[in-house]
C-alpha cells in the first residue's frame, strides 16, 4: 500500500506547485486582461525592468521561450506604447527593448494586481506562514537561478 500511496502524482511537489501555478496564473491573468496583458507580456516588462535583457534574442534566453514568441509579445507591447524597439547601431540585425513610461507605470500597475492576487490566493495563511512559503519559494527559486521576492524589494 506504501509503494502505492509514493508513486501518486498528485502527492508529488513539482505536480502540486504545477496545478497551484497554473491556477495562480489563470487568477492574475483575469486580473491584468483589462490591460490588455497576459503574464508573458508581464514577464517581458519584468525581464526590461531589471535590465538583465534588452535584445529579443537576450529577453528569450532569459524567459526561456522561442525568440518568435518574444517577437510577438513584444509587437502587442509596442503596440500598447509600453516597450520601444531601437535597432542597435553596432549591430543592426540586433533590436533593444526598452520600457517607456507608460510601460512602467502599466509594470507598476500589474505589481498591485499581483499583491492584491496574493493576498486573495494565500488568505487561508496566516502571516507567518505566507512568510515561510514566500522564503521557502525563495529557495527554489534561487536553485533555478531564478530573482528572489527581497531581489523586488531592492
Amino acid at each position: 500500500m506504501l509503494l502505492v500511496a509514493l508513486g501518486k502524482v498528485n502527492s508529488s511537489v513539482v505536480f502540486r506547485l504545477g496545478v497551484l501555478g497554473a491556477m495562480a496564473t489563470d487568477l492574475f491573468a483575469a486580473r491584468i486582461e483589462p490591460h490588455e496583458l497576459k503574464p508573458k507580456h508581464v514577464g517581458l516588462m519584468v525581464v526590461l525592468d531589471a535590465g538583465t535583457a534588452s535584445s529579443q534574442l537576450e529577453v528569450a534566453g532569459v524567459m526561456g521561450v522561442a525568440p518568435s514568441l518574444v517577437v510577438a509579445l513584444a509587437d502587442h507591447l509596442q503596440k500598447l506604447g509600453a516597450i520601444e524597439r531601437v535597432r542597435d547601431p553596432a549591430d543592426r540585425r540586433r533590436q533593444v527593448l526598452s520600457l517607456t513610461e507608460h510601460g512602467r507605470e502599466l509594470l507598476a500597475a500589474c505589481g498591485e494586481l499581483a499583491q492584491s492576487t496574493d493576498a486573495e490566493f494565500t488568505a487561508g495563511l496566516t502571516a507567518s506562514e505566507s512568510a515561510v512559503l514566500t522564503g521557502l519559494l525563495d529557495r527554489l527559486a534561487a536553485r533555478q537561478g531564478l530573482p528572489s521576492a527581497a531581489d523586488d524589494r531592492k
